[in-house]
């Protein structure tokens, strides 16, 4: 394997006019090179426009112009396989769809090497899961957060892996959450109307149609954005409102696309943070006069987002059937929305 790794950016419009912010902005999200990660590689020559190194992280940069930047390659992690117990909802000889609890990261990393779901796949599918995603995350087509429970698909064969991989690219496969979210959209709201990029479609669906993009300051985050970072819809249904007036919400939320953090980054930008989010949620007081205080404390001590893949729907790569499958509600969930009363 080769000890560096090539990763072309494109400046995307209205870029910044230094070099090294601009690059920070429109670099890949996967390459996780932080801006001064980034001014490092510029001063040693490792960032390429058309061939020729730029040194000069001051540089002054175009839209549509392409840099080619020069890094190390990280360190494959050799996955082991771990004896996890598995949720496995459907199995057969091309892939595997699991239910897998929040707390679980889907692939090892440096800070997470072990106990992750591809650990416990190597030990259950043994040598029968696709090579295509190296050996961190064999079989990994796409993935869910650390502290969100439920349905994931697995490639167990490489024409099974390219055959979803394409699905999710097209945005075919349906993916519906469930969500606890503070406050309770409602077309009605003049504040929701007069944000851009949302609307309301019928049956009081909520639309945000929002770009995201890594967080100037915060590599680790996602971020709403303007003409620049990439295409992300997500649509949210209102299943239940909690407190007089509502003050809680329980939501069914569907991705059109699906990027990195995005029904959290987009309910909290339309002012509806899901509970428990550490990253983008925070703590809200709420009035004691609209919840019973079990209520009030069960929110208070939920120790993840609220946020759970309840179902998966796909046409099977290799049969051609159409899959669908759902996830009951794990058990913290479960018992957040009975103390809410519901």
């Amino acid at each position: 394997m080769s000890n560096v790794t090539l990763i072309p950016v494109t400046i995307s419009e209205n870029p910044d006019k230094r070099l090294d912010k601009a690059l920070a902005r429109d670099v890949p999200v996967e390459a996780n090179l932080s801006r001064s990660r980034l001014a490092r590689l510029i001063a040693e020559g490792a960032v390429r426009r058309g061939g020729v190194a730029v040194t000069d992280q001051k540089a002054r940069v175009k839209a549509g112009e392409v840099y080619e930047i020069t890094v190390a390659a990280s360190e494959e992690i050799d996955a082991q396989p771990e004896h996890i117990p598995l949720d496995v909802i459907f199995e057969d000889a091309t892939l595997i769809v699991v239910n897998k609890p929040a707390g679980m990261v889907v692939h090892p990393a440096p800070g997470s090497p072990s106990g992750t779901l591809v650990n416990a796949l190597l030990h259950h599918c043994a040598d029968s899961l696709s090579g295509i995603g190296g050996a961190k995350r064999p079989g990994i087509v796409h993935r869910i957060d650390k502290d969100t429970s439920g349905l994931l698909v697995v490639a167990k064969s490489d024409a099974a892996h390219h055959g979803l991989a394409k699905q999710f690219e097209k945005h075919t496969v349906s993916r519906h959450y469930r969500a606890i979210a503070y406050g309770m959209p409602d077309a009605a709201d003049p504040r929701l109307r007069g944000l851009p990029g949302v609307d309301f479609e019928a049956a009081n669906i909520l639309r945000v149609n929002a770009n995201l993009a890594r967080h100037k300051t915060d590599r680790q985050k996602q971020a709403v954005v303007k003409n620049t970072g990439r295409h992300a819809t997500t649509r949210a249904r209102v299943v239940e409102g909690y407190g007089t007036p509502p003050v809680v919400s329980l939501l069914d939320c569907w991705l059109e696309t699906g990027r990195t953090h995005q029904i959290r980054v987009h309910m909290a930008h339309v002012g509806h943070a899901l509970i428990g989010d550490p990253v983008y949620g925070g703590r809200r007081k709420l009035a004691k006069s609209a919840l019973p205080d079990a209520a009030i404390a069960a929110i208070g001590n939920f120790p993840r987002q609220a946020l759970h893949a309840a179902t998966l729907g796909f046409v099977h790569p290799v049969t051609g059937r159409q899959m669908a499958f759902e996830a009951e509600l794990p058990t913290d969930f479960a018992e957040l929305i009975a103390a809410l009363g519901g």
